[in-house]
């Protein structure tokens, strides 16, 4: 499954989120890509006062705080079968 979290250089959060994303279990299968805001004027009114924000495959979004056990739920109404 993958994940997108919007980030930036030196954004002490968004290590914690991806240390949540990495510790999920291996059988999810999650795989993430950082997308750097700070090269996009867009991205950086959209996101800048909200990072890091994971988006999931059906487009929804976790603003930070969130912890390990909401992108688990929120991966579980990904993939009900999980």
């Amino acid at each position: 499954m993958m994940l997108q979290m919007f980030s930036t250089a030196g954004c002490h959060l968004c290590e914690l989120a991806v240390e949540q994303i990495q510790q999920l279990p291996p059988a999810l299968m999650v795989q993430l890509e950082i997308i750097e805001i700070g090269d996009d004027d867009a991205l950086v009114e959209q996101y800048g006062t909200r990072i890091p924000v994971i988006r999931f495959a059906d487009n929804s979004e976790l603003s930070w705080p969130f912890e390990q056990q909401d992108i688990l739920q929120q991966l579980a109404l990904q993939a009900p079968e999980l």
